[in-house]
């Protein structure tokens, strides 16, 4: 499947205020710099839905799209070393919160983790956090294309390893590349699926 229409809606730094569609949501969080942006743009087609940059840190606010007048993506702030203030960090983390807290239309959080790196204790935290509170996730690794096969393969059985240590089962998850689109058909099929059952 692939999608047909993507448009950019609004963008929030308030839960309350977010669109009062009652249209399913799917929500694309990760580190500063995990590549989100350009996944988000590999995914609808589009070269400059979402903004990309070279500084980490760009989306600052909740931002929903609305896909296919069916279902929203919704672009929330990476976490990590983004180069922002304190206090900004703050804010972030708490509309973050509230907005996993306290979105109703929120069906899943799809979690970005760069395959390139071992798992950072700032990703597994988010997870844990996510877990116990009930959270569905999913975990979509990035930038396949930068590791040779082998590698790739090998990092990802690590990150299982790690993951098996305090999970029962590995969260479902998806293998991609923003710049040979690997992985994106798979993972817009799983959403379609996901809002075929609701």
């Amino acid at each position: 499947m692939k999608i047909h229409r993507a448009h950019f809606v609004e963008s929030n730094s308030q839960v309350e205020k977010c669109p009062k569609s009652k249209l399913p949501e799917y929500a694309f969080i990760g580190r500063s710099n995990v590549g989100k942006s350009s996944l988000i743009n590999a995914l609808t087609n589009q070269k400059k839905l979402a903004k990309t940059s070279g500084k980490p840190g760009k989306t600052q606010l909740i931002n929903h799209f609305l896909i296919d007048n069916s279902w929203h993506l919704v672009d929330l702030p990476g976490y990590g070393y983004a180069k922002v203030s304190k206090t900004e960090k703050k804010v972030f983390q708490k509309f973050i919160t509230d907005y996993f807290l306290q979105r109703m239309q929120l069906c899943c959080a799809f979690v970005l983790v760069d395959c390139r790196h071992e798992p950072q204790k700032i990703d597994l935290n988010f997870m844990e956090w996510l877990g116990t509170n009930g959270l569905p996730f999913h975990i979509i690794f990035t930038k396949a294309d930068k590791l040779k096969p082998s590698v790739l393969e090998v990092n990802i059985e690590n990150y299982k390893k790690i993951m098996l240590e305090n999970w029962e089962e590995m969260p479902k998850y998806f293998i991609t590349s923003s710049t040979t689109k690997r992985g994106s058909e798979e993972l817009i099929t799983y959403i379609q699926t996901l809002n075929s059952t609701l």
